[in-house]
């Protein structure tokens, strides 16, 4: 089994900028409701917003919009479901996040 590459999500906007989540689940959970893995404090997000999914046959990650209100947005371009890559710009309700990819672990 190959090593599974790190992942991370940093807040890059308002009141919790720079606040950074490392992907380490085969499912991290988004939206306002506090049972989320990732709990943000924004009125434009579902309770259960979107789903970030971790594929070991790719090592490759995923985000879900998990038929929200306001959608799921990957650089700019509202998205059902769209493979993440380095540097890519997700954005929640009015929360944008950077998706970076590190080292194996």
């Amino acid at each position: 089994m190959a090593p599974r590459t790190r992942a991370m999500l940093r807040i890059c906007n308002g009141g919790f900028e720079g606040m950074c989540y490392e992907i380490t689940a085969e499912e991290t959970l988004i939206g306002r409701n506090p049972t989320t893995d990732i709990t943000l404090l924004d009125e434009g997000i579902s309770r259960e917003h979107a789903i970030v999914l971790y594929d070991e046959t790719d090592d490759a990650y995923t985000v879900e919009d998990l038929q929200s209100t306001n959608g799921t947005k990957v650089n700019g371009k509202r998205v059902r479901s769209s493979v993440l890559a380095d540097g890519d710009e997700v954005q929640i309700g009015q929360t944008r996040f950077a998706f970076s990819l590190g080292e194996p672990d």
